[in-house]
């Protein structure tokens, strides 16, 4: 196993998801269930089943695009998703 890119990719997701909707979602649930264990259980499935499509499919995309035009997509994506959400958020603070 390569263990940088494991610690990498540990790092990169923990940072990512820490106050994220995610985590709102699942202080939320717990909150209303008050049951921890099935939504901690819950939550990890999910992630980990979102994270094994994210790998399937980048495994089979890094066979046709290069890696670098890959980073200037997700880049691009990523701002662009920043410039939607505050131009819905501008629209809706206007009226």
């Amino acid at each position: 196993m390569d263990w940088k890119v494991f610690f990498l990719s540990l790092c990169t997701i923990f940072i990512a998801e820490l106050g994220d909707k995610t985590q709102l979602a699942v202080f939320s649930l717990v909150s209303q269930s008050r049951t921890p264990l099935a939504v901690f259980l819950g939550a990890s499935l999910g992630l980990a089943l979102v994270t094994l499509i994210g790998v399937l499919f980048g495994g089979v995309l890094m066979r046709y695009i290069p890696p670098l035009y890959m980073r200037l997509a997700a880049s691009f994506l990523f701002i662009g998703i920043g410039f939607y959400t505050l131009w819905k958020t501008c629209l809706e603070l206007a009226k």
